[in-house]
């Protein structure tokens, strides 16, 4: 099979439809496109989400933390505890080991989530350091939620990403493929484009348009921008178009993808949520990103489904939007 995220026809056809005995307490279950697992807890809804870390060996105990905690973010709540199962090879020294802790030490400090359990084990089974986090939340009990509820979109919403897109992609081209890279970039680009992974929470984000009533969020992931709107449209049931031209990346993002052969449009984006609402809901929500010092871009509109998902080049050419495949990451 190929290495990445198993692909949403397969996954639909194998996996999604053996998920055990229902219970009347899950609210939201597993799905395409569906960041994160609801439970009813009485007068709270306890809100998780899980994900391992198998890119960027190096920063793993930072990428951890940051990227369950952006799934619940998605959810328009804050992450409150992170549960960690780290799983390490033979090879690992126990300075590698306290690294690991120090990194995700520091990121659930500075979300403010707390670390409240997990496992941690050496094995053969894999070859660099894994680790699998959950991440939960809690918010009050929406009375007006039912199962199977998919997002309210309509037919010229718009479609908003924030910051710059493939920020942990161009971390992470940068730091494995930094020798490569010399010939094209200037020290300082080099060290901006490492930089740039410590911009990859959206909780502030997440939060901020969760509170403004936002129609949907998704965290832009494996998949890159565009695999991040196909998501969203699926499980909606909606069309979109959105223009080439809009999409915010960075001027570094652009050359190391030039460099490397890598397609910034579907290179993995943690760092930047992507929002769905209407015209008088973003009136209101980019004043607020703003005060945040969060920058914000519409990218699209949400269509008509018989429109299709599509893409409009530069060159005003229209490309259809497919489910995503392997992440661009992975060809480095």
């Amino acid at each position: 099979m190929k290495i990445g995220k198993l692909d949403n026809e397969t996954l639909e056809r194998v996996v999604l439809g053996r998920i055990g005995k229902p219970r009347e307490e899950v609210i939201v279950g597993p799905g395409i496109g569906e960041d994160c697992a609801v439970l009813d807890f009485g007068e709270y809804e306890c809100v998780l989400s899980t994900d391992p870390i198998t890119a960027g060996a190096s920063r793993v105990g930072t990428l951890a933390v940051h990227i369950s905690c952006n799934d619940v973010a998605s959810n328009g709540i804050e992450p409150m505890a992170i549960m960690l199962t780290v799983l390490l090879p033979p090879s690992t020294t126990e300075e590698e080991v306290e690294e690991i802790a120090r990194q995700a030490d520091e990121a659930a400090k500075e979300l403010g989530v707390q670390i409240i359990g997990g496992h941690t084990e050496v094995t053969d089974a894999v070859t660099q350091p894994l680790i699998s986090a959950v991440a939960i939340g809690r918010a009050p009990r929406s009375e007006n939620k039912t199962k199977g509820d998919v997002p309210c979109v309509l037919c010229g919403d718009l479609l908003v990403v924030t910051k710059k897109l493939a920020l942990e992609g161009t971390a992470l081209a940068a730091e494995q493929r930094e020798s490569d890279l010399r010939a094209y970039l200037t020290e300082e680009e080099l060290a901006h484009a490492k930089a740039m992974l410590g911009r990859i929470s959206v909780v502030k984000e997440g939060v901020i348009a969760g509170r403004s009533g936002v129609k949907a969020m998704h965290d832009v992931t494996e998949g890159g921008a565009l695999g991040a709107v196909w998501e969203v449209c699926a499980r909606a049931g909606a069309g979109a178009e959105i223009e080439a031209a809009a999409l915010p990346f960075d001027d570094v993002t652009m050359t190391v993808c030039a460099v490397l052969g890598l397609d910034p449009m579907r290179l993995i984006s943690s760092g930047s949520m992507l929002i769905c609402l209407s015209e008088e809901q973003w009136k209101a929500l980019c004043g607020k990103l703003a005060e945040a010092g969060i920058e914000a871009s519409v990218i699209g509109r949400i269509k008509d489904p018989a429109e299709g998902i599509t893409l409009i080049m530069k060159n005003g050419e229209r490309e259809e939007i497919g489910p995503p495949g392997p992440d661009e990451i992975y060809l480095i």
